[in-house]
């Protein structure tokens, strides 16, 4: 049954088309003061500013006048399984993997208990304003069943993926390359395409993948062209060695996956800190996509993720929390932590880049930005509803801030999950604060 056609005022900010330098990006914004959205079935109808004329149409008017509407926020980086164990204390990558991660990824052999921490985390990325996500599943493919159970039920458009990994991990998470193979095949022809939701392969990491599993990856890629391939590159040096040692016969870290043509669009890489001069220039031959994760990054002590150099490259980047190593599902926080990494570099992040990053530039880095990232008339309804200033230190600085840019940036710099008024997934609000 098709939708009635609704209307919404507030004050709204968006990108109308991707850019290709920091530079140009501002050109692409657009910010309506007084604007009116209208939607129909789902879809974007229309955004213009607001004429006395529109209170005389029939549709459905909401009234959300001193809100900000921005389009929904893009997660292009996030496990969900990990959501019970962010805030782990002590350790870097290797060693928290071993000590924090694989016990808690176990549980997810029980498709109750998968269904229960899905719903959780879907809640969570709604709460503050994630309309889209790729998402790492555990190797358990019920964890991958019970994730897109909970999404299809709320009509969010998300990519997931069950985890490959078939060594240099606990016996209780091994699994054969056959094994990994089969399992990820079905999953592929149960989910992929199926209303908004898509899969993506999902290698955990070269040091625990066999060549005999990263050649299943490649045969799956091969079988099923479409399907997204997400997976970590060049966290931390110690990884970077590791990989190096395991895999003599390559010419570096990219190159493994690439050499089993892992690259290409479609292809995203989280991290990417510690990249070699011919891995830059590979990512920007193949369109392959970088996941910028901030507060892991800094948590996990990994190291300063270089923003500039992606423009250089011409390198497409997305934002990712990366919880649980990140801190936050919050894109505000995450931006904030973004601009302090780019501070230490001497790159000045602006608040129009930023959001452009957590928007359409992350719509674009997963090859979605045909269809969600900004307002345009056909895209998919997802957009997120921000109250800019609901504590006394925000309606300060909210008050005294001279024009949108720095209302933007003191968003993200001073907001959390508190900002996040409502959030809507295809065209219908799917959470709501209390007070809103």
């Amino acid at each position: 049954m098709s939708k009635p056609t609704m209307r919404i005022r507030a004050s709204f900010f968006d990108f109308l088309a991707p850019a290709e330098t920091p530079q140009a990006i501002a050109a692409q914004a657009r910010y309506l003061d007084d604007g009116v959205l209208t939607l129909h079935d789902g879809k974007i109808v229309s955004l213009e500013a607001w004429q006395e004329g529109h209170h005389r149409q029939s549709s459905e008017l909401i009234d959300l006048r001193g809100r900000l509407i921005v389009p929904g926020f893009v997660d292009s980086h996030i496990h969900y399984p990990q959501t019970e164990m962010i805030g782990a204390f002590g350790e870097q990558l290797l060693e928290w993997l071993n000590t924090y991660t694989f016990p808690v990824e176990s549980q997810y052999h029980c498709a109750d208990y998968a269904a229960s921490m899905s719903d959780f985390f879907l809640q969570q990325l709604l709460s503050n304003g994630t309309t889209t996500a790729l998402v790492f599943g555990t190797v358990h493919p019920q964890s991958v069943d019970a994730l897109f159970s909970a999404a299809e039920q709320r009509q969010m458009r998300l990519i997931a993926g069950k985890v490959m990994m078939d060594r240099n991990a606990p016996d209780y998470l091994i699994e054969s390359a056959a094994e990994s193979y089969r399992q990820t095949r079905e999953l592929i022809q149960r989910w992929h395409g199926r209303g908004r939701l898509s899969y993506a392969l999902t290698p955990r990491f070269a040091p625990t993948s066999s060549a005999e599993l990263l050649a299943a990856v490649q045969a799956l890629r091969e079988e099923f062209p479409d399907v997204w391939l997400h997976t970590h590159l060049s966290e931390n040096q110690d990884e970077v060695a590791w990989v190096k040692a395991l895999f003599p016969e390559r010419r570096g870290y990219l190159d493994v996956y690439h050499h089993h043509q892992l690259t290409g669009r479609r292809s995203v890489f989280a991290h990417c800190i510690h990249l070699e001069e011919e891995e830059w220039q590979c990512l920007h031959d193949t369109d392959s996509a970088i996941a910028f994760c901030p507060t892991s990054n800094l948590f996990l002590g990994s190291g300063l993720f270089n923003l500039s150099r992606s423009w250089q490259q011409g390198v497409k980047i997305g934002l990712g929390t990366d919880v649980g190593a990140g801190t936050t599902f919050n894109m505000l926080q995450t931006l904030g932590e973004a601009y302090k990494v780019a501070q230490l570099q001497q790159y000045k992040l602006s608040a129009c880049e930023a959001f452009y990053h957590a928007t359409l530039g992350g719509a674009r880095a997963l090859d979605l930005d045909a269809v969600i990232g900004n307002f345009a008339a056909g895209k998919e309804a997802d957009f997120v509803v921000i109250d800019p200033a609901v504590s006394p230190l925000q309606q300060l600085r909210s008050a005294n801030s001279k024009d949108i840019w720095e209302r933007l940036f003191v968003l993200m710099t001073l907001g959390d999950d508190r900002n996040i008024a409502q959030t809507w997934v295809n065209g219908q609000c799917a959470w709501r604060w209390e007070g809103a």
